[in-house]
């Protein structure tokens, strides 16, 4: 084995040794790249700053059977090392006006802050004030209080439930005065965008565009809540930074981090790579910011202009406009094309989009991870053959994008979703959409559901394989606590085909599942589960559904008990 060393501290004029480390990532690969055999690099304690994307190529591969191995130094052991991998900036030169903290940070853009490695809330407002009406272009409102913003062009409107399952964003661009009122003028093309998107009828009710504003971000005169954030970018190069700090915290002692990069670690086509015990944190995500705003639709899932469908939700209830192809909001991490590559005992935390994306190739393994404090969701599998998520703990997820699910997986063949926790979450914990041979076996799902609706623990769509044989089976997972209502605490949604449900167990959902769905549910066996409650539709189930030998719970049943037993993290006790 050959091992090569680098710390924070180091010097990349240095050999590599344990006594004389390199100082970056991009040095120790490079020397990697002249070797064979089985390589270890092993990181240092500290702070390990990008100041670009650290890239992997084909090149950086394990060959000739070896691996090449990223740790933290001491993986394993009582001695691990705690190595952060960071794509942030440390603010300093803090000035203090009105109890509140400025720094003017030059041209940075960020939309997430870090104080003490606590994620700080960009300072808001619930709704607009006063009488306000939606317009072609804006709204308008009897409230003069938006003339007062110090920088409305900064200012971002929160949208929240456009659609049960949507949260949309959207920046205003400019706020005068008019002989109405208080005229607030939105982005373009967004706002256009959301007009043309966003159109329902619901029991004879319509809708069009985005409503009114749920929310009101980042602008100073929102500062009032001590822990929050605003950031200032109305002169160009001298953006302003400003903080309400916190009781106890003070300028000169207490830490203070803006991600910068958007991109931590990228991937492409390496095969035979391992990161063990790394921590990937202080990343952002920008595009929401731009004047095309973040139009969300469903999951990870956003639209960015094109082509828009109606969908009829049933002759007796009503019709949605929905996007004929949505892009995916990025991840910080991101695995493209990779094959034989594990990821293990790390954690992503404070990153402003998704933790990990995995994108095509196969034999990818994702085990022991911890996933917190993100803006999106924990993981999207998309395209991948053979890939296991395993053992992982995810929670607090979804922060700023709120329908993003814990994991999420689509147009895989043969992917395992197993023994892992997912908690505290704003929409679904668990997606899985059109796929081949899905496995979702043993994993726990607790308080899903927070913020929006219509999802559930676990959420499966479309045609999960050809036949029995070669469709999904989701055995022996535990759905408690799903929160909002209207949800279907184990959903099988939009058409959902050859899929096997047995032996799990769900309570307190709104609903435990549903078995009436448009398109209809097609050779989808729901076998041996325990629930508080039957199905909707358990009663008269539809032609596409087998309907056989579960159980409504009275009390804890033997066999739930020993299901609920060997469901969740395998590993110790997470927290």
């Amino acid at each position: 084995m050959i091992e090569l060393f680098v710390d924070p501290h180091g010097d990349d004029s240095a050999p590599g040794t344990s006594a004389r480390p390199f100082a970056t990532l991009s040095r120790a690969r490079d020397a990697a790249r002249t070797l064979t055999g089985e390589i270890v690099v092993q990181l240092r304690a500290g702070r390990h700053l990008l100041t670009e994307p650290f890239e992997l190529t084909e090149a950086d591969s394990g060959r000739d059977g070896h691996h090449v191995v990223y740790q933290a130094h001491g993986y394993g052991t009582t001695e691990q090392e705690e190595v952060v991998v960071s794509g942030g900036r440390l603010i300093t030169g803090w000035q203090e006006q009105d109890g509140a903290w400025l720094a003017e940070v030059g041209d940075l853009d960020t939309r997430q802050l870090s104080v003490d490695g606590r994620r700080a809330d960009r300072a808001g407002i619930d709704g607009l004030p006063g009488q306000v009406t939606m317009t072609e272009t804006g709204y308008t409102t009897d409230s003069t209080a938006p003339l007062a913003w110090r920088s409305p062009g900064d200012v971002e409107f929160v949208h929240r439930g456009v659609y049960p399952w949507t949260e949309a964003r959207c920046g205003v661009a400019a706020v005068s005065a008019g002989e109405q009122g208080t005229v607030i003028t939105m982005a373009q093309p967004a706002f256009g965008r959301a007009l043309d998107l966003y159109n329902s009828t619901w029991e004879g009710q319509t809708s069009r565009g985005l409503g009114l504003p749920t929310r009101v971000e980042n602008d100073a005169a929102f500062l009032t809540e001590p822990g929050t954030f605003v950031l200032d970018r109305s002169r160009p190069g001298h953006h302003v930074l400003r903080y309400l700090p916190r009781p106890g915290e003070h300028p000169e002692r207490t830490r203070v981090v803006a991600p910068v990069l958007e991109t931590l670690l990228r991937a492409t086509g390496v095969s035979s790579v391992t990161f063990k015990g790394l921590t990937f944190a202080d990343a952002t995500w920008l595009r929401p910011s731009s004047p095309e705003g973040f139009l969300h639709y469903h999951g990870s899932g956003f639209y960015t202009g094109g082509p828009i469908h109606t969908v009829s939700l049933g002759e007796d209830v009503g019709s949605v406009t929905v996007p004929g192809e949505s892009a995916t909001i990025p991840a910080c991490v991101t695995l493209t094309d990779a094959s034989g590559v594990r990821v293990e005992g790390c954690r992503f935390t404070r990153l402003g989009a998704t933790g990990l994306g995995v994108h095509g190739g196969t034999d990818i393994t994702v085990r022991g991870c911890d996933f917190d404090t993100l803006s999106a969701g924990a993981l999207v599998v998309d395209g991948s053959s053979s890939t296991s998520v395993e053992d992982n703990w995810i929670h607090h997820v979804g922060l700023e994008f709120s329908g993003s699910p814990g994991i999420a997986l689509t147009g895989t063949t043969g992917c395992t979703v197993a023994h892992n926790h997912v908690s505290d979450v704003p929409h679904c914990g668990i997606v899985a959409g059109p796929g081949r041979g899905t496995r979702i076996l043993r994993n726990r799902t607790t308080d899903t559901m927070q913020v929006l609706a219509d999802g559930g623990g676990i959420y499966l769509s479309g045609a999960q394989g050809e036949s029995h044989d070669s469709g999904a089976v989701v055995s022996g997972n535990v759905i408690e606590d799903t929160r909002t209502p209207y949800n279907f605490g184990l959903y099988t949604d939009y058409g959902a085909a050859w899929l096997t449900i047995e032996e799990n167990v769900v309570v307190r959902a709104d609903s435990t599942a549903v078995l009436h769905v448009s398109p209809p549910l097609d050779n989808v066996v729901y076998r041996g589960n325990f629930w508080d409650a039957a199905p909707i539709g358990a009663d008269a189930p539809p032609a596409g559904v087998t309907y056989e030998g579960n159980t409504v719970l009275t009390g804890e049943s033997e066999l739930a008990a020993a299901v609920r037993a060997r469901a969740g993290l395998s590993r110790a006790a997470a927290g």
